[in-house]
């Protein structure tokens, strides 16, 4: 790697308040990778950052791609440092110093979205589509973001998880609430995991294609079952914007607002726990619209684990940029309390928690103590729905 200049490093820096860190070591203390043993720390890297360490250890820490970036940290940071964002304009400069993680599955789905940045390719997006959904293709009010899940159910088939059924859910329910969405067959990954694994200029590609198409689509509505799309949509694609930026909103906000025009079904009471995504509770601050919507199903009972909210423990997925014997402690320990809370089911509203659990059961030393059966909660809603 080339000597890359410090000064861009140290603006980093300023910019991001680790100037202000106290060096008290709450973000290390509230790590879920340090308290399941891995060499990662937050306080470290925020020192380094601020006192000027060298850019080659810096962007060489391997320890920079080991971050979760489930903003745990930043609940705890008495000095109000933004460490998540410091960490993703680190990452942005090892990649164009040339350092990348080793990413899991020999990074497939990194090359699947990079070539989906550079266009030309041919995508079968729609035929998860069954003749009952009634959905349009260029223009409408309300467009329905589907994210990848019809590429996770082609890569991972051994996991038992069926992506597709919450994306069929989700048109399923915008039908009964009389909504016809525009369902894409040019949409492309909305680049989540591109952007926090450092590579700006295909996330960028991205976000020019996709705002392009839901602006032409005239949507004013976006509606999508993914934390981290909506995480992206939100946050990262708002200077891509020409237009008026559309309502932009995850299938559990609509079903928490509308809850009461859909007629459900009894089929006798069961308890479940919930967990929260970081990109829709800690990055978004949406904790209740997922909870509204469960206490309106009428059998069932929402059982919290004892980290919950806020102070939620993340699924440990890192955007496809590591997955090592920590993160799988993670995965673990948080299944092991998702059984704690006597649940029937463990409820997700978000893709990657459901993929990453589900590998962790796979484990047959440890099934029997961690298993648990899952469900999205745009499906737990559409099959309570009365005929």
């Amino acid at each position: 790697m080339k000597q890359a200049s410090l000064e861009p490093l140290l603006e980093v820096a300023r910019k991001s308040r680790a100037w202000a860190c106290y060096d008290c070591g709450k973000c290390t203390a509230t790590c879920p990778s340090v308290l399941a043993g891995g060499t990662l720390s937050p306080r470290r890297q925020l020192l380094a950052a601020n006192l000027g360490q060298s850019p080659r250890e810096i962007l060489t820490d391997h320890a920079l791609f080991n971050c979760l970036t489930c903003a745990l940290c930043s609940e705890r940071c008495p000095a109000g440092v933004d460490y998540i964002w410091l960490v993703m304009q680190l990452r942005e400069y090892a990649h164009l110093e040339h350092y990348e993680p080793e990413c899991p599955h020999g990074a497939a789905l990194q090359s699947l979205m990079r070539l989906m940045a550079r266009g030309g390719m041919r995508q079968n997006r729609l035929e998860w589509l069954t003749p009952d959904l009634k959905t349009v293709r260029r223009q409408g009010d309300t467009f329905y973001w589907t994210g990848c899940t019809m590429y996770y159910d082609a890569l991972f088939p051994d996991y038992g998880t069926d992506m597709l059924a919450a994306t069929r859910a989700g048109v399923r329910l915008l039908n009964r609430l009389g909504v016809v969405p525009v369902v894409s067959p040019h949409e492309r990954c909305c680049g989540h995991d591109l952007l926090w694994n450092g590579d700006r200029k295909n996330f960028e590609r991205l976000a020019r294609h996709n705002v392009k198409l839901v602006e032409e689509s005239g949507a004013d509505t976006l509606i999508t079952p993914c934390a981290e799309c909506l995480r992206t949509w939100q946050i990262d694609y708002a200077p891509f914007f020409a237009r008026r930026t559309p309502r932009l909103l995850h299938l559990s906000q609509v079903l928490a607002e509308r809850m009461g025009e859909l007629k459900l079904k009894h089929d006798g009471e069961f308890v479940v726990t919930y967990q929260d995504p970081c990109r829709l509770g800690r990055h978004l601050g949406i904790y209740d619209a997922p909870r509204q919507v469960l206490a309106s199903l009428p059998d069932v009972r929402l059982v919290e684990m004892a980290h919950s909210g806020r102070r939620s423990i993340c699924c440990a997925g890192a955007s496809w940029s590591n997955c090592d014997h920590y993160a799988k402690l993670i995965q673990i320990d948080r299944l092991r309390e998702a059984r704690e809370t006597g649940a029937e089911y463990l409820i997700t509203a978000c893709p990657k928690c459901q993929l990453h659990f589900a590998c962790a059961m796979r484990d047959p030393g440890l099934r029997s103590g961690i298993e648990i059966p899952m469900r999205d909660l745009g499906t737990l809603v559409a099959e309570a729905l009365a005929e």
